[in-house]
């Protein structure tokens, strides 16, 4: 069995997620290749082929490859596929946009959220927002799957390997779609998906204004990355790439703490595998805390003062 592991960059660097993702590929077979695909990213290659348990690299690049477009992205990962029994690819929001489209062109079934690799046909899933988990088998020969890259740890070491870099043409695009501009949050803060340490915060603070004042602070205070729940996105307090949730990023921090949270199912479902959860909120019935390690209740604004004196 060979496994063609679709990885995940920023367009400099090569995100931990690819290394996680590669740990369930590894469960399904020793014969495990890296797609690398976008614009000048032979560096990030040669990151890839440094990751222990890498067979091989393949490198794809084309200023049509640069903005994760789907078709374009799709169609360059089905015509690699002929050669691989499984294609893994990480369960990010690019990920999440073509792999449907590969297992379409391939006609099979999309394995998504996989969390848990039992045998080389069987897989355990999230459903009804991660409040159970569903074991699916499949008989079909060939697989695409997306992985849940919080549920699986970055086992490969990230220097030692020596894979061999090969170079794969990209195929013209046909896309319907065009690049037209985007705009990025730029922090110095840790990336939300990979941050050791996530403070979110909720619709209680109120106001943009407010959320910046309270949860930027601690934060900052504890070098972790800042998360919001859908309903402080939704307001206006924070950017779409704050959104924790199941419809924004799903995070498994060491630590996680949600202030003014009440902690609503979609959101549960994107933080609730976090090691420790903290949770501050003056509602005694508010949701949150059934899945919080240490609850607090308390009226944020004199919660996280006290909270931020005792950091020191």
């Amino acid at each position: 069995m060979a496994v063609l592991v679709i990885a995940d960059h920023d367009g400099a660097h090569l995100r931990d997620t690819t290394n996680k993702t590669l740990t369930a590929a590894l469960q399904l077979s020793t014969d495990v290749d890296v797609l690398v695909y976008g614009d000048g990213v032979q560096s990030i290659a040669d990151a890839a082929a440094k990751l222990s348990g890498v067979r091989k690299v393949l490198l794809s690049q084309s200023a049509d490859l640069k903005q994760d477009i789907a078709e374009d992205v799709a169609a360059l990962v089905t015509g690699l596929a002929a050669n691989y029994d499984v294609v893994a690819i990480p369960a990010s929001s690019a990920g999440k946009n073509f792999a449907p489209r590969v297992a379409a062109l391939l006609d099979v079934s999309l394995l998504s959220d996989v969390m848990e690799v039992v045998d080389a046909n069987t897989f355990v899933r999230p459903i009804y927002a991660g409040n159970a988990l569903e074991t699916v088998q499949t008989s079909e020969a060939k697989k695409v799957m997306t992985v849940r890259t919080t549920a699986f740890k970055a086992a490969a070491e990230a220097e030692g390997g020596s894979a061999t870099v090969e170079t794969v043409a990209a195929p013209a695009s046909k896309a319907g779609t065009r690049f037209i501009s985007e705009e990025k949050v730029v922090s110095d803060r840790p990336e939300l998906g990979a941050a050791k340490i996530v403070v979110s915060g909720g619709r209680a603070l109120g106001s943009k204004e407010e959320f910046d004042a309270v949860i930027d602070p601690l934060a900052d205070k504890l070098g972790a990355a800042v998360g919001a729940s859908r309903a402080a996105v939704d307001a206006g307090y924070a950017p779409n790439d704050y959104q924790v949730g199941q419809t924004g990023k799903v995070v498994a921090p060491a630590l996680y703490i949600a202030v003014g949270i009440s902690g609503a199912i979609q959101h549960l479902a994107g933080m609730k595998d976090s090691k420790v959860i903290v949770a501050i909120n003056k509602d005694p019935e508010a949701p949150i805390f059934s899945v919080a390690d240490y609850g607090l209740v308390a009226d944020y604004k004199t919660a996280v003062p006290d909270l931020m004196k005792a950091l020191g």
